[in-house]
């Protein structure tokens, strides 16, 4: 089942349309928070169908109670770092409050000088995990969808906190659509793709991740009580800007593709007073 959540109530993706549900959840984090799951959306009346075309998409967890990441969880982006693989997860927490609904612009702050994109498969949690075995998290899953853990490489360099360079208000795009894990034939070969102005930048699968899905979150539980709604970044593969020597400008478009998932667009805005700057306290700086 894919699913998503519009302006005018929650839908399913059927036949290049969306079927409108009879349904009062505003969100789909609203029905995690109460069922533990999206499948009582299967069987839910539909009040109208509209063209896919027509339909105004918007965040479809609302705000996540929490958005977990991973760094350097792909095969791929250790070998182009020239890093060895981590023998345990590199974990943080970015503000929720930077999750971007999809098709939204992206505003680069002043201070970020150094903007980049990270096209990730994101896993959304539908029933508690706490301190969970490998085999238990597959059922766990309510979804993934498409994440675009945007990263102020200049502020991870100085401050060396995730946090703060991924929290900036609309630096975690996210969505549009969320697709449960019975529609993958293999759920281990996720792809995920990145375009940045039309051009294949990222191209790999979940095959490719250090820690799988499984693992990592089971990893997870046994530190943090992961709870209906939360939103696992499950990490990048190479082909970033970083890796690349070219951050994100004015104009750009970035658009992540995640199998199963509509394709996530974003649009980069660089207001000409966001110049790069020192934006510390002052008490800090120096």
């Amino acid at each position: 089942m894919r699913v998503v959540t519009t302006r005018t109530g929650l839908g399913r993706i059927e036949d290049g349309a969306v079927a409108l549900l009879a349904t009062a959840f505003p969100h789909l984090g609203a029905v995690l928070e109460q069922e533990g799951s999206l499948q009582c959306l299967a069987s839910c009346a539909v009040r109208r169908r509209i063209p896919l075309d027509e339909a105004v998409l918007t965040a479809p967890l609302g705000r996540p109670g929490a958005v977990w990441g991973v760094g350097l969880n792909y095969v791929s982006k250790a070998e182009r770092t020239g890093r060895g693989l981590p023998e345990q997860p590199i974990l943080y927490l970015a503000a929720s409050s930077g999750v971007l609904p999809p098709g939204a612009r992206a505003v680069i702050p002043p201070g970020a000088a150094e903007p980049d994109y990270e096209g990730e498969i994101a896993v959304v949690v539908g029933r508690r995990l706490f301190q969970a075995a490998e085999s238990e998290v597959w059922s766990a899953v309510a979804g993934v969808t498409a994440a675009n853990d945007m990263t102020a490489r200049d502020v991870m360099r100085t401050t060396g906190t995730p946090a703060l360079a991924k929290s900036y208000p609309g630096f975690t795009p996210l969505g549009p659509s969320v697709c449960t894990p019975d529609e993958f034939a293999d759920r281990e070969a996720i792809g995920v793709r990145t375009r940045v102005n039309g051009q294949l930048v990222q191209d790999d699968t979940s095959a490719g991740m250090i820690f799988p899905v499984a693992d990592l979150l089971s990893r997870l539980s046994w530190y943090a009580a992961l709870e209906p709604g939360d939103v696992v970044l499950t990490g990048t593969p190479a082909g970033t800007g970083q890796d690349r020597a070219c951050f994100l400008a004015d104009g750009d478009e970035v658009g992540v593709e995640v199998d199963g998932v509509l394709p996530l667009v974003t649009r980069i805005v660089r207001p000409a007073d966001a110049a790069p700057r020192d934006q510390r306290p002052a008490e800090q700086a120096g």
